[in-house]
């Protein structure tokens, strides 16, 4: 269970404070809530409900390109990927503890007949029950499985909030159920996974947390079992290097975990990405594997998200680039803007070629107004192609970059290689020989 349970994101001392007026106004203008609808991401409806938002089509093109970049990475990690119902048996939730220690933020069960049904709250339950299913040798271990599914949380109606609170969630989550000497390797594979997503994603980690338990009866009563995972995951932040601080009372009911804070421009400290060592499901469902014994032995099972659920990911990311997302993330990456109408061909045969390279590409022509016009418009693009007389007789066309970057003219054969080579390679850079596109200051040049 990645993300944390039922409770609020709060302000960090961290993070930027709301003093001035100047700094007040770039945090309303970075607001991902704003942004979603001004450039048409997402959106909610009173009759969808609360804590249920939809995604146009810009947004589901953003939400898409990050769903396949985190399955292509976890694939080339080794993980095999499966589908798990969002419903489970009221059983199953007893036997894993979520029922008793986490049902106050589950929604109600639902009658079938002589049984009751729940909305899960967690993907973890059911990867155990998958591994379950069959028999296990030591040869296999370790087993990585993972899921972009959606779970529900019943959050209350003051706590929601655009994408970053909100009921229905899609969990980037993986259980990779190893033997115990392999447990702390994989718990830093992931951390170095989540190092390299946030460097592809142009976002930064504000701080590295152990989140371990504290009063109260929420938490597993095995201490045993929380010295053990606390030690093992201590091992893995030191191993790493990694800078990190103990925080009491935000371990996750059955064990420890390493959460790493984001911060938005208000200054408000929340988690993204996690990983846990967890000893309490193997041995609450009954998992094994035969060892090279011939004896059964407990797996461990190691909890890792990437980017924790993808809404809180692209709310932060709106908030990050200002709406100026990386390039290969980006709903348009392309804009063709013909000077006249006379190079309308021109344009729409670039921006044809283009999109048959896999790029997301648009024409803008003259009766949306002025070349100065279309070219503020398009900001927030990552490219734009300008085509005029010359461009369209050489077949050439002038590029100008995001970044305000305006390299010469180019044959367009060579101009769609060269962006076409960037946005594969991911990343922040927009050009060969170009910095990342204003990822230092958190917002995109010009705006």
């Amino acid at each position: 269970m990645s993300e944390a349970p039922g409770r609020v994101p709060r302000a960090s001392s961290r993070g930027a404070r709301l003093g001035s007026p100047q700094i007040q106004k770039e945090t309303a203008m970075h607001d991902h809530r704003r942004l979603g609808r001004e450039l048409n991401l997402f959106d909610t409806d009173p009759l969808m409900g609360a804590g249920l938002p939809y995604w146009l089509p810009d947004g589901a093109i953003v939400r898409h390109t990050l769903e396949e970049y985190i399955r292509d990475a976890e694939r080339r990690a080794g993980y095999r990927h499966v589908y798990s119902p969002a419903l489970g048996k009221r059983e199953l939730y007893e036997i894993s503890g979520h029922w008793d220690h986490y049902g106050d933020d589950m929604f109600p069960p639902m009658d079938l007949g002589a049984e009751q049904v729940l909305l899960r709250p967690s993907l973890c339950p059911h990867h155990a029950l998958i591994y379950r299913s069959r028999p296990h040798s030591y040869r296999e271990l370790p087993l990585r499985m993972a899921e972009l599914g959606g779970m529900y949380r019943s959050e209350l109606s003051g706590v929601l909030g655009g994408l970053t609170r909100v009921r229905a969630i899609t969990l980037n989550d993986a259980h990779i159920f190893c033997t115990l000497e392999q447990a702390v390797e994989e718990a830093r594979a992931a951390l170095e996974l989540i190092g390299r997503a946030y460097e592809d994603l142009g976002i930064r980690a504000s701080r590295h947390r152990l989140s371990l338990p504290g009063e109260g009866g929420k938490y597993v009563a095995d201490p045993d079992l929380w010295r053990r995972a606390t030690a093992l995951l201590r091992e893995v932040l030191d191993g790493s290097g990694i800078p990190y601080e103990a925080a009491e009372g935000e371990a996750a009911f059955y064990g420890p975990k390493i959460d790493v804070q984001i911060t938005d421009p208000a200054g408000r400290e929340t988690t993204l990405s996690t990983v846990q060592i967890d000893f309490h499901q193997p041995e609450r469902f009954d998992l094994h594997y035969i060892g090279a014994d011939g004896a059964k032995h407990r797996p461990v099972m190691v909890h890792r998200s990437i980017i924790g659920s993808v809404e809180r990911a692209v709310a932060h990311l709106l908030e990050t680039h200002g709406g100026a997302f990386p390039a290969w993330l980006a709903p348009v990456q392309l804009v063709v803007l013909p000077v006249a109408e006379d190079q309308a061909d021109h344009a729409h045969a670039l921006a044809c070629r283009a999109r048959e390279l896999g790029l997301r590409a648009e024409v803008a022509g003259p009766e949306q107004g002025t070349l100065g016009a279309r070219i503020r418009a398009a900001r927030l693009v990552p490219y734009q192609a300008v085509i005029g007389v010359r461009e369209a007789a050489a077949d050439l066309a002038s590029p100008r970059l995001r970044d305000g970057h305006q390299p010469p003219a180019l044959p367009t054969a060579d101009l769609l290689r060269r962006i076409a080579d960037r946005v594969a390679s991911r990343g922040t850079g927009l050009w060969e020989d170009r910095p990342a596109d204003g990822v230092s200051e958190g917002r995109p040049a010009g705006r």
